[in-house]
């Protein structure tokens, strides 16, 4: 069967996403029976009717307050001394007790079960379904099916751009002006698009590969430069065996980092002392439409950004892997509306699937160690973290800022011949907004002053093992110019939509 257009509703098997509930939790949660109640009586009141209890005589018997009885809260000093050094997540694998991180072989970081593999006939919507599937960052891309080596990676950014020249946000150069609106055309019909026909469209991760035999000093040098993942392949072949992420290996030394004492003993250190990140950040302003967001990401070949209201302060974060929410029909009015209310969305969403309430906690400060960033950085799974001063004090003021009209509830039925015609702009009726202040932890942040990357945690990592990793603004600047001759998104529109905080 063909396959359609990623943006046609997208189907997910309900065993995939329903929540598996035990009996023993049920039986839990049921009331005691009448028989399995003891009944205790207080005193009885006295049988005489001429003495009147007073109020103190009527309290007599009657439990303690809860209040009197709780334990004295933390101190500032001792929160804070929690904040700035959290505990390791766990105690570590005896596997790797005792050994030099550097001797460590890439090899025993992965695992072939995690490999997805797609053909280069593959149409988009299939592979945009594996890839959520998968909940990597990439799948793999082979010229055949009975292949074990990879050629190339889908990924989220990708995703991104298919979605930008869909939608007609993209805007290829002369050459390619012809040839990408036939394929835009193609995909609003609802024909399937395979990979092969997409695969200049989005900005290109560099395709770096490493024997499994090659150790943790090659790796962590490799990601210090700016590569955000590694193909790990069977030494002397081509064939894969797995995929290593900035985010995998960052977790593996902050899980054992009390076995290798060079990157152990940076932990306790402020930020303002190891002097990392960058004060040039790339950030969108809440009220600006979604679609500024997304090509603003494409544009400037990075991940996520930081949503900011009109004084600066961190309202909320945008990734590249947020627009799976958008591979819906029905969510295609989200693309006008608000960064604000579709951060809404991704904490709605994420609350949904993890049980529980979200809140945007992507920030640090400049005097939060590098332990607190690297928990923050693993419990969320994030690329980055934005580092943030005190909040200004106009964001206690009114709603911050004031967000455009968001459809919060998108229409049903929406189909895609009439949601992306040859005109994208989406015609969507006025609805309720979502101011700034309403998102939960808003206040708990501050004015944006800059970043801090796995980049940049790792880029430290190597220096500090006596490695020496390549600028990663290098590799920053070659992923904005590698797609740049065969697609320029509208990049003086998405720029106009960025914060440049030299400028405040």
């Amino acid at each position: 069967m063909a396959d359609k257009n990623p943006l046609s509703e997208r189907i997910v098997s309900p065993t995939r996403s329903a929540a598996n509930v035990s009996s023993s939790s049920s039986d839990a949660a049921r009331s005691p029976t009448p028989s399995n109640v003891a009944m205790r009586l207080g005193p009885l009141p006295s049988p005489n009717p001429s003495h009147r209890q007073s109020f103190n005589e009527n309290l007599r018997g009657l439990p303690p307050s809860p209040r009197s009885q709780r334990q004295p809260s933390f101190s500032q000093a001792a929160v804070q001394d929690l904040l700035n050094n959290p505990p390791a997540a766990q105690a570590g694998d005896p596997a790797f007790t005792g050994r030099d991180w550097r001797a460590i072989q890439v090899g025993e970081l992965v695992s072939d079960e995690e490999i997805w593999f797609v053909d280069l006939d593959t149409g988009v919507e299939h592979a945009t379904n594996l890839l959520i599937d998968s909940g990597g960052p990439a799948i793999l891309i082979r010229e055949i099916p009975s292949s074990k080596s990879a050629i190339g990676t889908f990924d989220y950014s990708d995703l991104n751009a298919y979605l930008l020249l869909v939608v007609g946000l993209a805007h290829p150069d002369e050459s390619h002006m012809s040839p990408f609106q036939e394929l835009a055309k193609k995909a609003r019909q609802g024909n399937k698009i395979p990979l092969k026909d997409v695969k200049e469209v989005g900005k290109k991760e560099p395709f770096v590969t490493l024997s499994d035999s090659e150790d943790l000093t090659k790796a962590v040098e490799t990601f210090g430069s700016g590569v955000h993942r590694i193909i790990i392949v069977k030494q002397g072949t081509n064939r894969v065996v797995g995929i290593l992420s900035q985010s995998r290996l960052v977790r593996f030394l902050w899980e054992n980092g009390r076995s290798f004492p060079v990157i152990d003993g940076l932990y306790p250190q402020y930020l303002k002392d190891l002097n990392i990140g960058s004060h040039t950040v790339i950030a969108i302003n809440g009220d600006k439409p979604l679609t500024d967001a997304l090509e603003l990401m494409n544009n400037e070949g990075v991940t996520s950004l930081a949503v900011v209201d009109n004084q600066l302060n961190v309202i909320g974060n945008i990734s590249n892997v947020d627009v799976k929410l958008l591979t819906k029909t029905s969510s295609l009015p989200l693309l006008q509306s608000s960064c604000i209310h579709f951060i809404s969305v991704i904490l709605s969403n994420r609350g949904m699937n993890d049980g529980k309430d979200s809140f945007p906690v992507f920030h640090v400060n400049p005097f939060s160690t590098l332990a607190h960033t690297v928990a923050k950085l693993v419990a969320t799974k994030a690329h980055r973290m934005w580092v943030v001063d005190a909040p200004s004090p106009a964001s206690s003021g009114p709603p911050t800022p004031a967000a455009q009209p968001a459809v919060l509830v998108p229409p049903p039925g929406l189909s895609s011949s009439s949601s992306a015609p040859g005109n994208p702009s989406l015609s969507l009726a006025p609805s309720p907004s979502v101011s700034a202040s309403s998102l939960p932890g808003a206040r708990m942040s501050g004015r944006l002053s800059g970043v801090v990357s796995l980049t940049d945690i790792l880029n430290l990592y190597a220096r500090a093992s006596g490695l020496h990793p390549n600028d990663p603004d290098e590799t920053r600047k070659q992923r904005r110019r590698s797609s740049s001759s065969s697609m320029r998104v509208s990049l003086d529109s998405a720029r106009s939509s960025s914060v440049d905080l030299s400028r405040r």
